[in-house]
């Protein structure tokens, strides 16, 4: 019993130390993007900066749009490495870690060893999922609440002993913590997965049973702490803004990301391609397995068709919307491969899509590689439409020649792929996702950086210029959080009595529920431009959109790049 024991701790042990090689070196590599990284880790310095931890800020003002959970985890990372890129995205490598032991353990005790650990390979060999790990947003964690939270459930529907109390409350306390980390997005998508689960399952009295109020319980109990604490320290206004902005969010196109209703389709099947073709491969068999596993395999599915179309409906379209549905489709892959001939359903459709997806994406890296002599064509044949797009190609890329070894090796782990689903061979789909694993490291160290520089470095450049002088700095005409957090701003940039007049009037004429995330910044922009200042103002345009800067004849250009120009303005009032 001893060995076993030692073995199995030291085989989780091992993959813990591959999945932490896998995410955690070269995150802090290249800046943090705008909006969703940057945003986040700025509300995590700020309650550095402050040492208020309670409630989240942005601008140093109440922010009601995220509970604090995840931004605690980032602050915690500042406090011990430093406020910069790397502590804000190591929370997310951490959960890559969680998440490949949690896999394998999940697939070991309800299967068998060898589906633990290939759901793990499959899970960490597909794009999207390990991009996210390597990533500053809330998501990663928010999903393996919920995915946890779920498979506790399912486990304690299938205890006997005194443990289902133990594994109900478990999953009750880790969806409230889903809850303190994104919102209560978490309440309404694993609620209406049990429930659906229930009924599909035959079990809809559960909902009746002594151990269903208990689950309940321990989920208002876990989730509701942080809200009633602010309940209590008179804050309610920041519940009422929370609750605003979620209705907000499912009812309109926020933050300008909309999209058509089959967006979420697409992505899932290109970004987690190719297992997404596993998925659909895999998705019909009808196996004999034992109930905890049908009834895993159900709720698993059940979770994907909920998100799925739950977040297809909403207005916002943003691609990690649907990122809990990376968890069903790796299992429904792995469950294919493991209990179902699927070279026999392999039919020249899926052989063609296959074939077009890998050709397709093996294409774009290689064209990527040569961006610094296709831009020249791109620009003179008007295949770009976008101004600031056709600007940003100005940035200069450098390229030391090995890159095009990186979409060569996605090529060869689909050629391994695609044989071992031809002729249902395990182990040469298991070399496919490993070469993947390597592809993947390789393309988000080698090429998100360069798609940092192309598409905002030269602004971020400018902030983190402007964090060694006592100024003011703003964006004009566009929304970003990169200016406060690289320019290092602090609670007395935004005290100027006349900025704070300012601000207080622009806010007594605005509707409450329409009040925006960048209101701060709207209001900030427009008084550096007609009032009085007492430092000197920097302001950052888009320069498609700088025209209306050119009014104020005291304030000057400085220089453009790559999309952007930067303007300043001297101390004194306005003339």
């Amino acid at each position: 019993m001893n060995r076993l024991l030692n073995t199995n701790f030291l085989l989780v042990f091992l993959l813990a130390l591959i999945a932490g090689l896998i995410f955690i070196p070269l995150i802090g590599n290249c800046p943090l993007f705008d909006w969703d990284e940057i945003n986040f880790a700025e509300c995590a310095r700020e309650m550095l900066i402050t040492g208020n931890y309670s409630p989240v800020q942005i601008h140093f003002q109440p922010f009601w749009e995220k509970p604090p959970f995840f931004i605690w985890m980032q602050a915690f990372c500042m406090n011990m490495f430093g406020i910069g890129e790397f502590a804000a995205r190591l929370p997310n490598a951490i959960c890559g870690i969680f998440t490949i032991v949690t896999l394998y353990l999940v697939g070991k005790k309800l299967f068998s060893q060898k589906f633990g650990l290939l759901w793990a390979l499959i899970h960490a060999g597909t794009l999207l999922p390990s991009l996210y790990f390597k990533s500053g947003v809330i998501d990663p964690w928010f999903n393996y609440f919920i995915f946890l939270s779920l498979i506790l459930f399912i486990v304690s529907i299938h205890t006997e002993n005194s443990k289902k109390w133990l594994y109900t409350a478990l999953s009750g306390i880790i969806l409230g913590i889903a809850v303190l980390t994104k919102g209560p997005a978490a309440l309404l998508i694993e609620g209406t997965c049990i429930f659906l689960f229930l009924v599909l399952s035959g079990n809809f009295k559960f909902l009746f049973k002594p151990l269903f109020f208990f689950f309940v319980f321990t989920i208002l109990f876990s989730s509701s702490s942080w809200f009633l604490f602010q309940y209590l320290n008179g804050k309610s206004y920041i519940l009422e803004q929370f609750i605003n902005y979620q209705i907000r969010l499912f009812q309109t196109e926020d933050s300008g990301h909309s999209g058509p209703f089959i967006y979420h389709f697409i992505v899932l099947l290109l970004g987690c391609f190719p297992t997404s073709i596993l998925f659909i491969l895999s998705y019909r068999n009808k196996t004999a397995i034992t109930l905890p596993q049908s009834h895993t395999r159900l709720i698993l599915l059940v979770l994907f068709w909920v998100v799925l179309l739950l977040f297809s409906i909403v207005k916002t379209k943003i691609v990690h919307y649907s990122s809990l549905c990376y968890f069903p489709i790796s299992f429904i892959a792995t469950f294919g491969i493991l209990h179902k001939d699927i070279g026999k359903v392999f039919g020249l459709a899926l052989k063609t899509l296959f074939i077009i997806i890998a050709s397709l994406f093996s294409l774009l890296f290689i064209l990527f590689t040569q961006i610094n002599t296709l831009k020249q064509f791109l620009l003179e044949k008007d295949l770009i439409k976008d101004e600031f797009a056709k600007l940003n190609l100005n940035a200069e890329l450098v390229w030391y020649g090995y890159e095009w070894l990186i979409p060569v090796l996605f090529l060869f782990a689909m050629y391994f792929v695609f044989k071992g689903i031809k002729t249902n061979a395990i182990r040469s789909i298991a070399i496919g996702f490993a070469l993947n694993i390597i592809f993947i490291v390789g393309a988000i160290n080698t090429f998100v950086p360069k798609v940092e520089l192309i598409t905002q470095h030269a602004a971020i450049a400018f902030y983190q210029q402007s964090a060694k002088y006592d100024c003011y700095v703003e964006t004009n005409d566009f929304k970003s959080y990169a200016y406060i957090f690289y320019s290092d701003r602090r609670p007395h940039h935004y005290q100027s009595k006349s900025l704070v007049d300012y601000i207080e009037y622009f806010y007594s004429v605005q509707e409450k529920d329409a009040f925006k995330l960048n209101f701060y910044a709207t209001a900030n922009c427009y008084w550096m431009k007609t009032n009085e200042i007492d430092k000197p103002a920097f302001l950052v345009s888009k320069t498609p959109n700088d025209h209306d800067l050119g009014e104020f004849p005291y304030i000057k250009e400085m220089y453009r790049s790559n999309g952007f120009s930067f303007f300043v303005r001297m101390p004194g009032p306005a003339k």
